[in-house]
């Protein structure tokens, strides 16, 4: 493996050089025995965390509890001692910790195996006591130890299990995923918020359909997603073939669709395209933002939004009515809800049309309303914004007349169109 970055090798080499075991935990070792880009490296250390604090210059006290630091060395790290953990009643932290010298009975608190091995990049080591290694080469997500103790102790993992098996393209072990069936009162205990980061991020994930089914098998979708998880089955099948349709991880592009979209709003809304009830306050529920909300529920009234525009004009208008800010994100999700084809050509007539270029709404035309009503003679009155959409109709059938000269042209038409 690459070796990490250079701040953190010292990080290591100055808790060895004062006796103590020091080794890289977690995710990041995970992900670089795959190769992936490694996100926050830990530090896990015999060293207690007077200990750590004595050998560095600015060290910030974040967990003294659990037995985390974080040395500020060039960067923020975060170090931890070795711990065993104490009795969870939360169903998401333990009550206390115990320090302990012991580098496996650390790792054996730990959730997955892929996540319990540590490295020593400094020695070349690495330690992996449960078999994240072979589970990694055979594309498996295992508890540590017992499944059933792991997910009563923090009832998130179960989530997490799935969410890494959809993101890595892994498999659940048979026993991991019985075990979450029998763990729902534990994850009850979960906040809907830590719920919601470990949707999203399984929703955007390659294997978003797959997980789906895993959520509905197991009663967790039930807990959190009533509204999806009750769908008769042939609705549900078919949230399953659209969320199988892979994102790509770097630009955000559905591989069968066009366009850059926006992967979560466009997962969200194929997620719940066919449930009832009102989305906004389900996704209020689920504690998303106001922004993402926003998108989803304008995406989900886009829904019955003329497929198949004929004219010059009418595709102009569909550009209007879906907004710039939604247009990649709506053709993504009606490439996958109807093929790519049809909406691959769609884009490009978007695209030789320059309809994302034409005034979208009346704020954009050459004129205003104030200059409108002086060179029409109007009272300010709704007819105003009559004759504005009007004017814009008429930008859309041909975006050349939208000058001021040609619409100040057309404002006698306008006004012999357009009722009092």
């Amino acid at each position: 493996m690459s070796m990490p970055p250079e701040p953190l090798l010292q990080v290591l080499a100055r808790l060895q050089q004062a006796g103590h075991e020091a080794w890289l935990v977690g995710g990041a070792v995970r992900d670089r025995v795959l190769g992936r880009p490694a996100g926050d490296w830990d530090v896990a250390t015999s060293a207690e965390p007077e200990e750590v604090m004595a050998l560095f210059p600015r060290v910030v006290p974040t967990g003294l509890k659990h037995g985390t630091v974080t040395v500020v060395e060039g960067e923020p790290i975060e170090v931890t001692t070795f711990r065993v953990d104490g009795e969870y009643t939360d169903g998401r932290r333990p009550d206390s910790v115990r320090f302990t010298r012991s580098l496996e009975e650390d790792l054996a608190r730990r959730d997955f195996t892929v996540n319990a091995m540590a490295w020593d990049p400094l020695a070349d080591r690495f330690a992996d006591p449960f078999g994240g290694r072979h589970d990694l080469d055979r594309r498996l997500i295992r508890a540590v130890g017992d499944p059933v103790a792991r997910f009563t102790e923090d009832g998130l993992r179960p989530l997490r299990a799935v969410r890494f098996a959809a993101v890595l393209g892994f498999s659940i072990d048979p026993a991991t995923e019985h075990a979450m069936a029998r763990t729902l009162p534990t994850f009850r205990q979960v906040s809907v918020e830590r719920i919601r980061v470990e949707l999203a991020k399984t929703l955007t994930s390659p294997r978003a359909g797959w997980a789906l089914g895993v959520l509905q098998s197991t009663g967790l979708l039930a807990e959190f997603l009533p509204e999806v998880a009750g769908l008769a089955a042939a609705d549900f099948a078919h949230v399953v073939r659209a969320l199988a349709h892979p994102v790509d991880e770097k630009s955000g592009v559905v591989s069968e669709g066009s366009g850059i979209s926006d992967p979560l709003a466009q997962r969200l809304t194929l997620l719940l395209h066919p449930t009832v009830g009102d989305p906004d306050a389900l996704l209020r529920r689920l504690r998303f933002s106001n922004e993402e909300r926003r998108r989803v529920v304008a995406l989900l009234r886009l829904r019955d939004a003329h497929p198949h525009p004929d004219s010059d004009f009418e595709v102009r208008a569909l550009v209007a009515r879906v907004t710039l800010d939604l247009l990649d994100t709506w053709l993504a999700v009606r490439a996958t809800w109807e093929g790519p084809a049809a909406w691959q050509a769609l884009a490009a007539r978007i695209e030789t049309l320059g309809a994302r270029a034409v005034p979208l709404t009346p704020g954009a035309l050459a004129l205003d309303g104030k200059t409108v009503m002086e060179r029409a003679h109007l009272p300010p009155s709704r007819r105003v914004g009559r004759v504005l959409q009007w004017l814009l109709e008429q930008a859309w059938h041909d975006p050349a007349v939208n000058t001021p000269e040609a619409l100040t042209a057309l404002l006698p038409r306008a006004l012999a169109e357009v009722p009092e």
